[in-house]
C-alpha cells in the first residue's frame, strides 16, 4: 500500500513505523496507510489524514509545543514529546551551569489530567534519564505552577510541564521552563528546535523506559517537598487582619473539569480562610471536559453557567475560577442588584495592583517606592503603568506573554528591587516573585483576601475598582478575537495593514479619527521612536498597535497557540460617573467596531467571532 504514496510521504511513514512504539498510534498509521492502498470510497481520505499527520513538523517555539494528539511529526504524540526530550536534554548538557557535587544536574516534570499527559511525563523523564540527568517527576497530576516553583526550589537546570491549559480536549502541550523558573526565550526556543532536529531518532530502549519516581535511581518524586515548601512560600503573600478571617463574603470556586481544587484547598488553608464552595459538576479532573465546550474560565458567563448556579444555590457572592492547569484565575461577583458580574483580566489586574502595591506601602513606606516594580504585557491595560506614575514605584511592559514577564521580573530582581505584580490581560496573574508564571492557586488565595477585606469596610470588589479608576483615571478596555484557521488569510489581512512591503502604509485613519501612531513588532518599527525603531524586541508572529487622535490604542496580532486573530484597545479619561464611564466604553466600542470592519473585514475573510 505504501506505494501508492509519494516518495516523501512514503519514507516518512516508513521512517514513523520504525521508531513508534506506542500501540494506538502505531495503529492508526498503519491502518491508515492500509485504507490509502485500498480501492475503498475512503481511500482519498486516509491519504489526505497520512498528509495531515506527516505535514510539516510541529514547531517548537517560546510556547513549547501544543497541538491535537494524534500520530505524525505534526502532531503531539509519544514519539514526538520523546524528540523534543531529547532535544531539550541535549540543550540542558550542553549549556546548562555546571552542577556540584552535591547537586547534580537535574529536571522537573510535572503534568496535568488530560488524556496521554501522565504518558507523555513518561517519555520525557526516560529522555533524560537515559544521558545520567536526575529527575523529579511528579507522582501524579499537578497545577502548572509547581514546575517553576519546582525548578528554582531544586536548582534545577529546566522544568517541563505537560498540558495544553485551556486548549480543547483532543489537544496536548510540552512547556518549558529554564534553570531560572521562568519560560523560555531566545535563544533558548532556537537552541532547543535545533537539538530536536539534531536528535529525533530515539535513543534506544531506554529512551522507552518506564520511569518510576523511588524506584529508577535518576528518579525521585517531589510532591511532598513541593507542596511543603509552595504553601509556606505564598504566605508571605497574605496581609489579611487574623481577625477578619471568619467573616466575609462566601465563594464558590470551579476547577473546570482541572486540576485545581486540591490546591486551592490547601491554599485556602495556608491562608487560614474559609473553605470555598466547589461547583460540584466540575471539581474532579476530567479529560473529556463534559459540561462546556471550552475549558476556558476567560470565555466568560457562558463558560462560567455552572459556577454561576453553585454560587445562587449556596449564597456565595464571589466566584473563583481557575482553568484546567491551574494557572489562570477568573472572577465574578455580585453587583449592587444582585447581578452577576464578570470581571475581565484587566480589571482583575487592577485589583491586584492596588492591593499588593497598598500592602507593600503600609509594610515600606513611600520612601522605597522605586525599589518596587510590577509588569505587565503590553496589550495588557496600562493601569500599573498610571499607577506607578502616580505613586513612583517602578514598571515596565513586554512583549506578550509570561515568558517575556518573568524572565523581566528576574531581571529586576537582579537589580535589587522587588518585584510586587506581573499580569496578562488573559486571566493570567503573578503574586510576587515566588513562582515567576501565571499562578492560578495564590491569586485565588489573596483574590480571597482582597475581597473578604472589603467586605468588611462594607465595600465590595466592583466598589474597589470603581475607586481605582477614581484615583487613577477610568481605563476602558475592549478585547476580543476572531477565529481563523486559514494562514493565508492572515497573511492576507496582515500585508493590507502594512501595505506594500517595505512601504510602511499603514492606515492613516479610523473611521474619523486620525492615527498618530503606529508600532510593528514584527517588522521591528516604531514611529514615535527615534529612528522609528522599536524598544520591545521583534517577534515572529504578527503584531501592530495604532495609537489614535482621540487616546484610543488598538493593538492586532495573531496567537502563538490558537488559530485567532486578537485585537486589544484601551481608552483612558478622567471619568469619574457611572454615566461617563459609560459614555467613554462607547467611543471605545464605536472606533474598535470601525477597526475591525476597515481591517479585519470579517464578513469577507470568512472569520468566525467569539461566541457570545
Amino acid at each position: 500500500p505504501l506505494s501508492t504514496m509519494d516518495a516523501l510521504l512514503q519514507s516518512a511513514v516508513e521512517q514513523w513505523l520504525s521508531w513508534d512504539r506506542h500501540d494506538a498510534t502505531l495503529s492508526a498509521v498503519k491502518a491508515a496507510v492500509e485504507k490509502a492502498g485500498g480501492s475503498q470510497d475512503d481511500a482519498g481520505a486516509a491519504l489526505d489524514q497520512l498528509r495531515a499527520w506527516f505535514g510539516p513538523r510541529i514547531k517548537f517555539g517560546t510556547a513549547g509545543l501544543r497541538a491535537a494528539m494524534e500520530p505524525g511529526p505534526a502532531r503531539m504524540n509519544d514519539v514526538t514529546v520523546l524528540q523534543a526530550s531529547q532535544g531539550l536534554c541535549q540543550y540542558v548538557l550542553d549549556n546548562a551551569p555546571s552542577s556540584s557535587g552535591d547537586q547534580p544536574l537535574s529536571v522537573v516534570i510535572g503534568y496535568d489530567k488530560r488524556h496521554n499527559s501522565a504518558r507523555f511525563a513518561q517519555r520525557t523523564a526516560a529522555a533524560f534519564a537515559a544521558k545520567g540527568v536526575h529527575v523529579h517527576l511528579f507522582r501524579d497530576y499537578v497545577p502548572t505552577p509547581f514546575v517553576p516553583f519546582g525548578v528554582t526550589h531544586f536548582g534545577a537546570a529546566a522544568g517541563v510541564m505537560i498540558t495544553a491549559s485551556h486548549n480543547p480536549k483532543q489537544d496536548n502541550g510540552y512547556k518549558v521552563y529554564w534553570s531560572n523558573g521562568a519560560q523560555i526565550i531566545p535563544p533558548h526556543d532556537k537552541g532547543i528546535a535545533d537539538k530536536i532536529l539534531a536528535n529525533l531518532e530515539p535513543w534506544g530502549d531506554d529512551a522507552w523506559a518506564d520511569i518510576t519516581p523511588g524506584v529508577h535511581p535518576l528518579c525521585s518524586d517531589p510532591m511532598d517537598a513541593i507542596e511543603q515548601a509552595y504553601f509556606e512560600a505564598i504566605k508571605s503573600h497574605s496581609y489579611l487582619d487574623p481577625a477578619l478571617r471568619a467573616s466575609g463574603p462566601s465563594f464558590a470556586y470551579t476547577a473546570m473539569h482541572g486540576v485545581g481544587y486540591r490546591f486551592v484547598q490547601q491554599a485556602t488553608k495556608a491562608f487560614g480562610l474559609p473553605d470555598v464552595t466547589p461547583v460540584p459538576e466540575q471539581v474532579e479532573p476530567d479529560p473529556e471536559f463534559p459540561t462546556v465546550e471550552y475549558p476556558n474560565p476567560e470565555e466568560g458567563k457562558g463558560a462560567l453557567e455552572l459556577a454561576l448556579k453553585t454560587a445562587d444555590g449556596s449564597g456565595c457572592s464571589v466566584i473563583l475560577a481557575n482553568d484546567p492547569d491551574a494557572d489562570r484565575l477568573a472572577v465574578a461577583a455580585r453587583d449592587g442588584s444582585g447581578d452577576w458580574r464578570v470581571f475581565n483580566g484587566n480589571e482583575i489586574g487592577a485589583l491586584f495592583g492596588w492591593w499588593t502595591w497598598t500592602c507593600w506601602r503600609k509594610q515600606h513606606g513611600d520612601d522605597e517606592a522605586s525599589s518596587a516594580c510590577m509588569v505587565s504585557s503590553t496589550v495588557s491595560s496600562m493601569i500599573l503603568k498610571t499607577m506607578a506614575a502616580k505613586e513612583g514605584f517602578c514598571f515596565a511592559d513586554t512583549l506578550t506573554g509570561f515568558k517575556w514577564m518573568g524572565n523581566k521580573a528576574r531581571d529586576f530582581e537582579a537589580e535589587g528591587r522587588t518585584v510586587l505584580f506581573s499580569f496578562e490581560e488573559a486571566i493570567g496573574f503573578c503574586i510576587g516573585s515566588t513562582v515567576v508564571d501565571k499562578d492560578g492557586v495564590c491569586a485565588s488565595a489573596v483574590m480571597s483576601e482582597i475581597a473578604i477585606t472589603l467586605a468588611a469596610q462594607g465595600k465590595t470588589l466592583i466598589d474597589q475598582l470603581n475607586d481605582i479608576y477614581s484615583t487613577y483615571g477610568y481605563h476602558a478596555t475592549h478585547n476580543s478575537y476572531y477565529i481563523c484557521k486559514s494562514q493565508p488569510t492572515i497573511d492576507a489581512i496582515f500585508k493590507a495593514l502594512r501595505g506594500d512591503e517595505g512601504a510602511r502604509d499603514y492606515p492613516k485613519a479610523i473611521g474619523a479619527h486620525k492615527v498618530v501612531g503606529v508600532r510593528d513588532l514584527t517588522t521591528g518599527y516604531d514611529s514615535s521612536q527615534t529612528g522609528s525603531r522599536a524598544v520591545l524586541p521583534v517577534q515572529s508572529s504578527n503584531m501592530v498597535t495604532f495609537s489614535l487622535d482621540n487616546g484610543v490604542t488598538i493593538t492586532l496580532r495573531t496567537s502563538g497557540t490558537e488559530p485567532k486573530i486578537k485585537y486589544y484597545s484601551e481608552m483612558i479619561a478622567p471619568a469619574t460617573t457611572a454615566e461617563e464611564r459609560q459614555q467613554v466604553d462607547k467611543e471605545l466600542a464605536k472606533v474598535v467596531d470601525q477597526f475591525v470592519q476597515e481591517a479585519l473585514q470579517p464578513e469577507k475573510h470568512g472569520l468566525i467571532p467569539k461566541a457570545s
